[in-house]
């Protein structure tokens, strides 16, 4: 039996414990033997009383153990059956009938039908006895034994049907309730295992949204502090000489700060679930060339190369954006002397995008820092590859290669 159905026939034998069944049926069992000893007690022929009333003992000692010990109950039950054909009224034989109807309940079918093979070879031992008892005592129910010459051979026969019909339609009706009931316990089992596969997959959906939501937001705010940073140096640097030029650069920051307030504030409604069709929309490839402008104007030397046709895929798109702003920020932050900087896409089966710049030497660092962290994973979703370190003669590489997949050109 697999564990599953043992946990199923283990919750089918406690959780049916002391239920309205047991006390039918020690109910019914005290009745009848209560009145099998009462039909002996008014009978003319004298009828020995204490076996039936050790047999009724052993009766209601076997149904208060049937539920803790179901095999040896049956045991007890079968051989109760047999003492009271031999001895008594032969009301224990509804306990072995009762027995196997529990056993098709609570065991697996096979088990069950040995069980009954068990209880048909004691209805033929039982019958003998029975037919023995007619005819040659003690007294059945205060009636006196036959006499004459009997058909021995057709009243066992009937005697043993009657007794293996029984015990063979109790194992029916228990080996079919019990399937069903397995049967509905097992639907319910699995209604909650995928209740608990659902919300698995839905809290896996949030994380990963989430973490979605935490590199975009860092991409925003980063890109935007070191163009607003970059831009208040300058102001600062043109403010006696060049004020024109101060004021501009002064308002190309409230600007930049004003779209990275609208950008975050779209962020937040996604962690908030409160987006609406008034959602700024994500940027993609048509917005590199304007992101580009961006830090020129924040004064990083910056030239675009831009071949083949744009993705369809917006969140291709967005993947593609976010790469360059990322790969541009990490230079306008880190890169000491930029002299310049090239940006090539090439979008077909595959995306190029090639980041690198002309600088001194960079500093040797273990730390990969989050913006390549966050190139990587988004490479990651296409299967893509990611290359990055020092250029010979000064600067930094960044090569990202991104299988396009069918539907998302």
């Amino acid at each position: 039996m697999s564990q599953d159905s043992g946990n199923q026939v283990t919750a089918v034998a406690r959780g049916r414990r002391g239920s309205p069944s047991d006390l039918v049926l020690a109910a019914t069992y005290l009745l009848l033997s209560a009145g099998m000893i009462f039909l002996s007690v008014e009978s003319s022929i004298v009828t020995p009383l204490w076996p039936m009333l050790l047999l009724t003992a052993g009766g209601v000692a076997t149904l208060a153990v049937r539920h803790q010990f179901p095999l040896a109950a049956f045991v007890a039950s079968l051989v109760l059956a047999l003492a009271s054909f031999a001895f008594g009224s032969g009301a224990e034989a509804i306990l072995a009938v009762a027995l196997l109807y529990r056993a098709g309940l609570i065991l697996r079918a096979g088990t069950a039908w040995l069980w009954l093979a068990a209880a048909t070879l004691v209805d033929a031992i039982g019958a003998a006895l029975l037919v023995n008892r007619l005819h040659n005592g003690p007294p059945l129910l205060g009636l006196s034994p036959r006499v004459g010459v009997p058909d021995l051979a057709t009243e066992w026969l009937n005697f043993f049907l009657l007794l293996a019909a029984a015990a063979l339609i109790a194992t029916l009706l228990g080996v079919n309730v019990g399937h069903r009931r397995r049967h509905v316990a097992a639907l319910v089992d699995r209604a909650e295992q995928l209740r608990l596969e659902r919300d698995q997959r839905a809290s896996i959906a949030v994380a990963e949204e989430r973490e979605r939501i935490a590199r975009e937001m860092h991409d925003v705010i980063a890109h935007s502090l070191s163009v607003m940073i970059a831009l208040a140096d300058g102001a600062e640097a043109a403010a006696v000489r060049k004020p024109e030029e101060s004021r501009a650069a002064i308002g190309r920051v409230a600007e930049t700060g004003r779209r990275t307030l609208g950008e975050v504030r779209r962020l937040l409604g996604r962690v908030r679930g409160d987006e609406g069709p008034g959602e700024v929309p994500q940027p993609g490839v048509a917005q590199v060339p304007g992101l580009i402008d961006e830090f020129r104007d924040a004064g990083l030397p910056v030239s675009l190369e831009l071949s083949g046709s744009l993705p369809d895929d917006p969140a291709l798109g967005l993947t593609i954006y976010r790469i360059v702003q990322e790969s541009l920020t990490n230079a306008l932050r880190h890169a000491r002397g930029v002299r310049e900087v090239l940006v090539r896409l090439s979008l077909g089966d595959t995306v190029e995008i090639l980041v690198e710049d002309a600088s001194e030497a960079a500093a040797t660092s273990t730390d990969p820092g989050r913006g390549l962290l966050g190139i990587r994973e988004r490479a990651a979703l296409y299967d893509g590859e990611v290359q990055s370190g020092p250029r010979d003669g000064g600067g930094w590489r960044v090569h990202v290669h991104l299988p396009v997949r069918s539907g998302e050109k």
